[in-house]
């Protein structure tokens, strides 16, 4: 009997989760007449059917997330980095400590919507996605605190979440549609 071979994901290079095997059910088969009721042979087997989907969709979902959340993270530093660059002059108010009609608070909004829209585009590529990860962490809780000391609080609670977001991706070790780890 031959060991069947390990295929690699195209993505990652590790191998491939294993596709569930439905369990088959231990019960003799019935009757033709009984194959009407909830216990019969087609019932249990439906039931195992949609178990086994059930499991197959959880698999697939453990083995995707983490990209999709990856790449939706990205899109959003990306979204608000492109803005930020595009006029500066609407987020300077979020610049802690700085006149927000100084030149000063230009620059470091321009500066923070580059370093976002490169942080984005990583997430996105998946290049270096733990690392993009942690600093999109470190963007955020700059963001949470910046937030809290202009008083802008209807978006704070928001920010916490996306920083959640940005944290878990940091401990992902494997994900799909990355270009480099």
């Amino acid at each position: 009997m031959s060991k069947p071979s390990a295929t690699k994901s195209w993505a990652t290079g590790r191998p491939k989760l294993p596709v569930p095997v439905p369990v088959k059910s231990a019960q003799p088969p019935q009757p033709a007449e009984a194959s009407e009721t909830a216990g019969s042979p087609a019932a249990v087997a439906s039931a195992g059917g949609l178990a086994a989907a059930a499991e197959r969709a959880s698999a697939i979902t453990a083995e995707w997330a983490p990209a999709a959340g990856r790449i939706l993270l990205g899109v959003v530093f990306a979204w608000f980095g492109y803005h930020e660059l595009v006029q500066p002059d609407g987020w300077t108010q979020y610049v802690p400590f700085v006149s927000e009609s100084s030149s000063l608070a230009v620059f470091l909004v321009l500066v923070h919507g580059w370093v976002l829209l490169v942080t984005g585009a990583a997430l996105v590529a998946g290049i270096a996605p733990r690392a993009a990860a942690a600093l999109a962490s470190v963007l955020m809780l700059e963001i949470v605190i910046a937030v809290a000391v202009t008083g802008q609080s209807p978006t704070a609670l928001r920010d916490v979440g996306v920083l959640g977001l940005a944290v878990c991706l940091t401990g992902v070790r494997h994900q799909r549609l990355v270009l480099r780890n």
